[in-house]
Protein backbone atom coordinates (compact mmCIF):
# COMPACT_ATOMS: atom_id res chain seq x y z
CA UNK A 1 0.00 0.00 0.00
CA UNK A 2 1.47 3.35 -1.05
CA UNK A 3 1.52 6.31 1.30
CA UNK A 4 3.06 9.80 1.41
CA UNK A 5 6.49 10.14 3.07
CA UNK A 6 8.08 13.46 4.03
CA UNK A 7 11.68 13.58 2.79
CA UNK A 8 12.97 17.16 3.18
CA UNK A 9 12.08 20.83 2.99
CA UNK A 10 11.64 22.28 -0.50
CA UNK A 11 14.35 24.89 0.12
CA UNK A 12 16.87 22.07 0.65
CA UNK A 13 16.64 21.19 -3.06
CA UNK A 14 18.36 23.86 -5.13
CA UNK A 15 16.76 24.70 -8.50
CA UNK A 16 18.24 22.73 -11.44
CA UNK A 17 19.43 19.89 -9.16
CA UNK A 18 18.38 16.56 -7.77
CA UNK A 19 18.72 14.87 -4.40
CA UNK A 20 18.38 11.27 -3.27
CA UNK A 21 16.07 10.10 -0.48
CA UNK A 22 15.69 6.67 1.04
CA UNK A 23 11.96 5.90 1.12
CA UNK A 24 10.78 2.50 2.32
CA UNK A 25 14.18 1.02 1.47
CA UNK A 26 14.17 2.46 -2.06
CA UNK A 27 16.53 5.14 -3.34
CA UNK A 28 14.40 7.83 -4.96
CA UNK A 29 15.87 10.75 -6.90
CA UNK A 30 13.88 13.98 -6.51
CA UNK A 31 14.45 16.69 -9.11
CA UNK A 32 13.65 20.43 -9.00
CA UNK A 33 14.23 21.71 -12.55
CA UNK A 34 13.18 25.33 -11.93
CA UNK A 35 12.82 27.86 -9.12
CA UNK A 36 9.27 26.80 -8.28
CA UNK A 37 7.49 23.91 -6.58
CA UNK A 38 7.35 21.61 -9.64
CA UNK A 39 9.16 18.41 -8.65
CA UNK A 40 9.71 14.98 -10.19
CA UNK A 41 10.68 11.69 -8.55
CA UNK A 42 12.34 8.70 -10.21
CA UNK A 43 14.23 5.64 -9.08
CA UNK A 44 17.83 6.65 -8.36
CA UNK A 45 19.22 3.42 -9.87
CA UNK A 46 20.65 3.73 -13.39
CA UNK A 47 19.43 0.56 -15.17
CA UNK A 48 22.43 0.56 -17.53
CA UNK A 49 25.10 0.48 -14.80
CA UNK A 50 23.08 -0.57 -11.71
CA UNK A 51 24.68 2.38 -9.89
CA UNK A 52 22.84 4.78 -7.57
CA UNK A 53 23.53 7.95 -9.56
CA UNK A 54 20.52 9.45 -11.31
CA UNK A 55 20.03 12.15 -8.65
CA UNK A 56 23.43 13.53 -9.72
CA UNK A 57 22.50 13.66 -13.40
CA UNK A 58 22.19 16.74 -15.57
CA UNK A 59 18.65 18.11 -15.93
CA UNK A 60 17.88 19.45 -19.41
CA UNK A 61 15.01 20.17 -21.78
CA UNK A 62 14.73 18.65 -25.25
CA UNK A 63 11.75 19.21 -27.56
CA UNK A 64 9.77 20.79 -24.69
CA UNK A 65 10.32 17.74 -22.45
CA UNK A 66 12.37 17.69 -19.24
CA UNK A 67 14.80 14.80 -18.76
CA UNK A 68 17.83 13.82 -16.70
CA UNK A 69 21.00 12.39 -18.22
CA UNK A 70 22.76 9.70 -16.24
CA UNK A 71 26.17 10.95 -15.11
CA UNK A 72 27.74 7.60 -16.10
CA UNK A 73 26.58 6.53 -19.52
CA UNK A 74 24.53 9.63 -20.46
CA UNK A 75 21.24 7.85 -21.22
CA UNK A 76 18.32 10.24 -20.81
CA UNK A 77 15.26 9.56 -18.66
CA UNK A 78 12.08 11.63 -18.99
CA UNK A 79 11.32 13.28 -15.66
CA UNK A 80 7.55 13.03 -16.04
CA UNK A 81 7.45 9.22 -16.22
CA UNK A 82 10.97 7.70 -16.17
CA UNK A 83 10.92 6.51 -19.79
CA UNK A 84 14.42 6.07 -21.20
CA UNK A 85 14.71 8.02 -24.44
CA UNK A 86 17.37 5.66 -25.82
CA UNK A 87 15.84 2.32 -24.76
CA UNK A 88 12.26 2.30 -23.41
CA UNK A 89 12.77 -1.26 -22.11
CA UNK A 90 15.24 0.18 -19.56
CA UNK A 91 13.00 2.88 -18.15
CA UNK A 92 12.98 3.67 -14.42
CA UNK A 93 10.10 3.87 -11.96
CA UNK A 94 8.51 7.25 -11.34
CA UNK A 95 6.77 8.32 -8.15
CA UNK A 96 4.15 10.93 -7.27
CA UNK A 97 5.75 13.87 -5.46
CA UNK A 98 4.23 16.99 -3.91
CA UNK A 99 4.99 19.92 -1.64
CA UNK A 100 2.83 20.34 1.46
CA UNK A 101 3.47 23.30 3.78
CA UNK A 102 7.04 23.54 2.47
CA UNK A 103 7.76 19.79 2.91
CA UNK A 104 8.60 17.56 -0.05
CA UNK A 105 6.61 14.33 0.08
CA UNK A 106 6.95 11.21 -2.08
CA UNK A 107 4.31 8.52 -2.45
CA UNK A 108 5.84 5.04 -2.34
Amino acid sequence: MSQWHSVCELEQILPATGVCALVKGQQIAIFRPHDDEQLYALSNIDPFSAASVLSRGLIAEHQHTLWVASPLKKQRFRLSDGVCLEDAARSVASYPVRVTAGQVEVCA
